[in-house]
């Protein structure tokens, strides 16, 4: 890759930025002293940012992994013929999840399941569930009847025109939601730290509570830039599809 190419490629400038904060935080603290000079303890290092961000890339793919098959297999079943009854409440259930705040759920689901990453994993797919679901039955709602008609005239049955029609062709509009969904956990994640989780959100809500705006600041860059470089991830996945559905 050229040097101008590298400089204008938002996956490879973000991964660089990301790195650089996780691995080259603890160099940073002569600037953060300088900064806070009132801190007695400018830097965070109760735990390694490196092991933080590994915990906290973990929770987004579990729970967003989880939206995406709860979430896209209720979307697929809602678009079918002997599903569409149910279309009505599948949107409404996905809708509640996103509109209930993750601090309420946590705090509902800790008294059931204990401290920990449980609670953290119920409460971030709930939230993911809308943009999945939206999308999913958007994209599949999308593709011409024209296109299925004639794939049913070739002969093919409902699991293969669903599989190597609709899917294909709606794959850009889920992918759309699928990235929604994983931004929106990569932010919210950092709320699981409340109930014990292991995330960037530590540093942040230590910060928080110690009034140390140094901790917080540290937190948020790892978390911002982590955010920076999935979304621009997805845009490159998105234009790869792109170009696929078109050939």
């Amino acid at each position: 890759m050229a040097p101008r190419d590298f400089l204008t490629d938002r996956l490879m400038l973000g991964l660089v930025v990301l790195v650089a904060l996780v691995l080259g935080m603890p160099s940073l603290k002569p600037l953060f002293a300088t900064l806070f000079p009132r801190l007695d303890r400018p830097l965070y290092e109760a735990e390694s940012f490196v092991s933080l961000t590994l915990d906290h890339m973990a929770l987004v793919g579990a729970s967003s992994l989880a939206a995406i098959m709860l979430g896209g297999g209720a979307g697929i079943a809602v678009t079918r013929p002997w599903g569409r009854e149910f279309r009505g409440l599948l949107e409404t259930v996905a809708t509640m999840g996103q509109t209930f705040p993750p601090v309420a759920v946590l705090a509902l689901a800790v008294p059931v399941m204990g401290f920990g990453p449980e609670p953290a994993l119920i409460a971030l797919t709930l939230y993911a569930l809308l943009p999945v679901v939206e999308n999913t039955v958007a994209g599949l709602d999308g593709v011409p009847a024209p296109v299925l008609d004639s794939a049913r005239g070739l002969g093919m049955g409902p699991a293969e025109v669903l599989f190597r029609v609709e899917l294909p062709l709606a794959a850009p509009v889920i992918l759309a939601g699928i990235r929604t969904a994983v931004i929106i956990n990569v932010g919210t994640a950092a709320i699981a730290s409340t109930v014990g989780a292991k995330t960037l959100g530590l540093p942040i809500i230590v910060g928080l509570n110690g009034s140390n705006q140094a901790y917080v600041i540290q937190g948020a860059l790892i978390v911002a830039a982590l955010a920076v470089v999935i979304d621009a991830g997805f845009d490159r996945l998105a234009g790869w599809l792109t170009r696929w559905s078109q050939r």
